[in-house]
């Protein structure tokens, strides 16, 4: 008959933030099994655009996990297999005005003193990068590291690098409970089907984490925050850069629950180009949005005329997983030994992915990260912080 290896960590989640934690501890010798409670990237990672992006993030904690990730999705892309559709096309953020470029070259100062390579770009010359801009444009900035990937399929690939090293994965099994012993230290999961025991257990949940961690006994403030992207039909290669209005920076780090929308417009290597960004907090209401849609479609058009009169295939939502610090949490939870997190990066987690990845791994492995966690601890909120 025979045995399965003991386990040495749980995670819950399989979508790319999951899928990296898998990926990178079972690189580094540990015995894995992923659990979700739908398929493979079937939340908030099989509904993203796929950005790796340092442009769009002030100096601090999160740039830095940025900067990091970035260097590992490269290393990533020469590992997977090319179907993950790895592109480092780099960004160019654009204002409209003097006073939001003077905003964007102070911010752009910043990211370059903390290792981000930005580059000032001229009225004349956004026309260089990108031809089919609408003129009059003040100016803007070159980010070179920005990048782009498949997130469902690369989220697939890390998955299944992580089985091939022996990891278990159960999909469709939603988490129960969450299995402590007498001393109150996490000690596995419980499904409807199976009790899994291992002395780690990391939440990697989504949009899911703070239920999860409710589970656990712990308060971890996660919320859905609604955002919509819109397709086109297939077109020649008309933008070359992931190009989006300065002001897409602030309504990354707004708190604001009410609908915010800018636009963010890249091609694809498969001919559609994609249209966001809009942000709005109203629960998990799929319904679909029409007045979101519509102002999206107004502001790509904006910012590339040529998209005025391209028809749209489709639109589709998904919930990012909001903290109200816009930071994630990562790494041991204190107020439950044996629990960690990986959850809470909004609309980053597929570009933070490796990098929070690698740091769970690091941790688990009672290894240094190579990153200070204390910005990310997962009990910063609330009474938990009083109480630490």
């Amino acid at each position: 008959m025979l045995t399965r290896q003991p386990l040495d960590v749980v995670i819950v989640g399989a979508g790319v933030v999951g899928a990296a934690c898998a990926y990178y501890a079972t690189r580094a010798g540990l015995r894995v099994a992923v659990i979700d409670r739908g398929p493979v990237a079937g939340g908030t990672t099989g509904a993203g655009e796929g950005n790796l992006l340092v442009s769009d993030k002030a100096p601090g904690p999160e740039l830095e996990l940025a900067l990091i990730s970035s260097a590992l999705w490269q290393e990533l892309a020469d590992e997977l297999p090319a179907d993950i559709e790895f592109e480092r096309k780099g960004g160019l953020v654009v204002a409209a005005g003097e006073e939001s470029l003077a905003t964007l070259s102070a911010t752009a100062h910043g990211q370059g003193a903390a290792g981000v390579m930005a580059y000032p770009v001229t009225s004349h010359g956004l026309q260089d990068l990108e031809p089919h801009l609408a003129p009059g444009l003040a100016g803007g900035f070159h980010y070179p590291q920005d990048a782009q990937v498949q997130p469902a399929v690369a989220a697939a690939h890390l998955l299944r690098a992580a089985r091939d090293a022996g990891a278990r994965l159960y999909a469709g099994e939603e988490v129960t409970a969450v299995l402590t012993n007498p001393a109150g230290n996490v000690r596995g999961v419980r499904t409807g089907r199976r009790d899994l025991h291992a002395p780690a257990v990391v939440n990697a949940a989504g949009t899911w984490s703070g239920e999860l961690a409710a589970l656990a006994g712990v308060e971890l403030p996660v919320m859905p925050r609604r955002g919509f992207v819109l397709v086109t039909e297939p077109l020649p290669r008309l933008i070359r850069h992931k190009v989006y209005a300065a002001e897409y920076v602030a309504d990354v780090s707004s708190g604001s629950a009410a609908l915010q929308t800018s636009p963010v417009v890249e091609g694809t290597p498969s001919g559609p180009v994609l249209i966001g960004a809009s942000r709005e907090r109203v629960g998990y209401d799929h319904s679909l949005s029409v007045p979101v849609i519509s102002r999206l479609a107004a502001q790509a058009a904006a910012l590339f005329p040529v998209l005025a009169d391209v028809r749209l295939l489709r639109a589709y939502h998904g919930f990012r997983p909001y903290l109200p610090d816009h930071l994630p949490a990562i790494g041991p939870d204190p107020r439950a030994p044996g629990l960690f997190h990986a959850c809470g990066h909004e609309g980053a987690g597929i570009g933070l992915a490796p990098a929070t990845g690698k740091l769970i791994a690091d941790t688990l492995r009672g290894e240094p990260p190579v990153l200070d966690l204390a910005p990310f601890r997962p009990d910063r909120f609330g009474r938990s912080r009083e109480a630490a």
